[in-house]
């Protein structure tokens, strides 16, 4: 049989889709070097494992429930068809093909709320909120936006998901870190101690995430055949690198004026912030506005960052000002700069008004089903471990391994030494302290 162009073309778009769903896939790698950096080193296998538990609860969640309530047929707050994708349909594209793409953006929403619990979570609390987060509280913002739910009829646009994914995981880690409280001495005179222990870990976990985004915001086009598409794909590619590059060098700019010291954590944390800010409107802006969205969305992030210390607001990697800050940055952006109804490009304010009901709505049932989650299960199961484990390491209390294991070596009797792996390293002995 000979293939059509139709043929083609389907081949084509199933494809780019895959692609792009491997792509946001490999993005779990990059927030779990990303927080693993940021944090102690204590509590870096408690963050893979997190990380890792994220996907794996997603997968299972996602496509028992949460695809139905996010893509079902229903109503104008959440869809009751399509559960275990019993019946699932999808014009242009395989339906498994869809779903794949969409379990990997439901694993991202889930897992960035990770960061800002981090470091005093009981793991077992974390996986019923991982299960909660992908089955039903991510996946009824999904269906307002995304699935024919009443802000898609209004004309609300989120392209690739700053409100629907990196808001909704932003706003969830807020409500987390507010019930959890800060780790213990956050806030003391010298807050070193809290400091992350590698931020080579963590800048190659950005670079990670940056290199998926190219999936996640071209792959949101849902085709890669035709000319239009071909040039579609191609502007959200350079809106999402040029955006990226402002945000970093605005938040590096920033802090370095302010604090003398070019903070290689706030440079990172500027690209992400420009990453989620482009991710609503990269398919609706010029590269020019691309760029001023990376810049406000690196700003944002750096105001937010202080904010959240001002108020004593415990956020070991910043998961809140990336991505629930940015990410409502980003979809009010959309209302500036949309070449198609933004009002700076002579649109009204019509389309702005509605992104700001779409935040306000997304804000308000996230914080809300947040809110009542986390309480319930700190009032029953426990929400955070105790003083002891927490001074301990999650590593050693809640697995009962170390990610860096030191040893003594057994040759030596005077312990003047000690090994890491098999190397021999010299350990010094400090003169005691005179009181």
């Amino acid at each position: 049989m000979e293939l059509t162009l139709s043929d083609i073309a389907y081949s084509l778009d199933t494809v780019w889709v895959l692609l792009s769903a491997f792509l946001v896939f490999f993005m779990q790698a990059g927030f779990a070097l990303v927080e693993a950096g940021f944090t102690r080193s204590k509590n870096a296998v408690n963050i893979l494992m997190k990380n890792f538990s994220d996907f794996l609860i997603a997968s299972i969640a996602f496509f028992a429930v949460g695809y139905a309530l996010m893509f079902g047929s229903g109503n104008g707050f959440v869809g009751w068809t399509g559960f275990a994708l019993s019946g699932a349909e999808r014009e242009g594209l395989p339906v498994m093909a869809f779903f794949l793409f969409q379990l990997v953006f439901a694993g991202t929403s889930a897992t960035i709320l990770s960061g800002a619990m981090a470091e005093r979570t009981k793991f077992s609390t974390y996986l019923l909120i991982s299960l909660c987060m992908t089955a039903l509280i991510y996946p009824v913002v999904g269906h307002w936006a995304w699935g024919g739910g009443w802000l898609a009829e209004r004309g609300f646009v989120d392209f690739a998901g700053s409100g629907v994914v990196h808001a909704v995981g932003g706003i969830a880690g807020l409500v987390g870190t507010l019930l959890l409280g800060p780790r213990i001495g956050a806030f003391d005179q010298d807050p070193s101690v809290h400091r992350g222990h590698n931020i080579m870990l963590a800048g190659l976990g950005v670079f990670i995430l940056w290199f998926g985004w190219f999936g996640f915001n071209p792959g949101s086009q849902i085709a890669a055949s035709g000319v239009q598409n071909a040039d579609a794909i191609s502007l959200i590619a350079v809106n999402t690198n040029l955006a990226a590059a402002a945000g970093a060098l605005c938040a590096l700019f920033l802090t370095w004026a302010t604090t003398r010291t070019p903070d290689p954590g706030m440079l990172l944390n500027g690209a992400l912030a420009g990453l989620v800010a482009i991710t609503a409107g990269c398919a609706a802006v010029t590269p020019a506005s691309a760029l001023i969205i990376g810049i406000i969305g690196g700003m944002t992030m750096v105001a937010a960052t202080s904010g959240l210390r001002t108020m004593r607001i415990d956020d070991p990697v910043g998961a809140v000002p990336v991505h629930g800050a940015a990410g409502i940055c980003g979809v009010l952006c959309v209302g500036l700069f949309a070449t198609d109804g933004g009002l700076l490009m002579g649109g009204g304010t019509a389309l702005l008004q509605t992104q700001a009901l779409g935040i306000a709505a997304i804000t308000t049932w996230t914080a809300g089903a947040c809110g009542i989650l986390f309480a319930l299960l700190r009032g029953t199961v426990g929400l955070r471990v105790s003083p002891a484990e927490e001074i301990h390491g999650l590593d050693r209390a809640e697995h009962d391994i170390a990610a860096y294991v030191w040893e003594e070596s057994p040759s030596l009797t005077d312990s003047s030494s000690i090994h890491l792996g098999s190397i021999p390293v010299k350990k010094v002995t400090q003169p005691a302290m005179m009181h």
